[in-house]
């Protein structure tokens, strides 16, 4: 069975997805809802959306680490973070879509080109 047709790839990327979204509010929402608290409440605020990161992060990764490898699961991440980042700048925080975002998600699609070409993981 191919590693992108795998119900633990799925379930892996499902998890790591959501936990992508509440990393990168706990990263980036602050310098729009808290620019005016000193950056220590902002760092407690992150901490706890990071907290919820994290309990979906970990068994992301020890799910997908039973078929993919560790640079496998990274450059999943990466993929999964763009992909959640660039709505985030354009729609929450009102960055303007540049092409710069198509040239880094083609540059990420060559990276999963050669991690993911030998197929499972390597551990």
């Amino acid at each position: 069975m191919p590693v992108f047709g795998s119900a633990v790839v799925l379930r892996t990327t499902l998890l790591l997805i959501c936990s992508n979204v509440f990393m990168t509010f706990a990263w980036y929402a602050h310098l729009r809802n808290l620019s005016g608290r000193p950056w220590y409440v902002a760092a407690v605020v992150s901490w706890g959306i990071a907290l919820f990161e994290y309990l979906l992060q970990v068994p992301a990764n020890r799910i997908g680490y039973t078929q993919l490898s560790l640079a496998q699961l990274k450059i999943l991440q990466e993929v999964i973070t763009l992909g959640v980042f660039v709505p985030f700048a354009v729609l929450y925080m009102r960055q303007p879509l540049k092409w710069d975002y198509l040239w880094a998600g083609l540059c990420i699609i060559g990276a999963v080109y050669f991690m993911f070409r030998s197929g499972g993981a390597v551990h």
